[in-house]
């Protein structure tokens, strides 16, 4: 660490940010369907930090490695849990470098973040072209 220099004082992106974030993809020519279910309600704030880089690297994972077109990103509001899917049309084979979006360090983020909460994961490549990275956060009492 250094003086400070160079310290970004933004605040932590969460779930109002997500918006941003998908013009971003657009900008990089990936079409990204965003769907809410259920009632937002506000998230403990490093609960919303999570779920935001959840789909940040969902995403990235689409934009590295998936040759796809179009993703969608479900984010579903529950009383119990948060669930979060990332789905995209690509084709599920390992890029040019070799490596496969489901081995990517990235979703091993993905993995150890939702274990911080006691939460699920599984990323696959689906029978009919594409993939999905679906999460759960148990939110233990945030809001029942």
């Amino acid at each position: 660490r250094h003086d400070g220099e160079g310290m970004d004082l933004a605040p932590q992106p969460g779930r109002d940010s997500l918006d941003a974030l998908l013009g971003q993809l657009a900008r990089a020519d990936l079409s990204v369907d965003l769907q809410i279910d259920g009632e937002p309600f506000p998230l403990p704030r490093a609960l919303d930090l999570s779920a935001y880089r959840i789909v940040q690297e969902g995403l990235t994972n689409v934009l590295k490695h998936g040759r796809a077109s179009r993703a969608g990103v479900i984010v579903r509001y529950a009383s119990d849990e948060l669930q979060i899917e990332v789905r995209n049309d690509g084709d599920g084979k390992a890029s040019d470098d070799g490596e496969h979006q489901a081995h990517g360090y990235g979703l091993v983020g993905v993995r150890e973040r939702v274990k911080v909460y006691g939460g699920e994961m599984s990323a696959r490549t689906l029978s009919d072209g594409g993939f999905v990275l679906t999460t759960r956060l148990p939110l233990e009492g945030e809001r029942r």
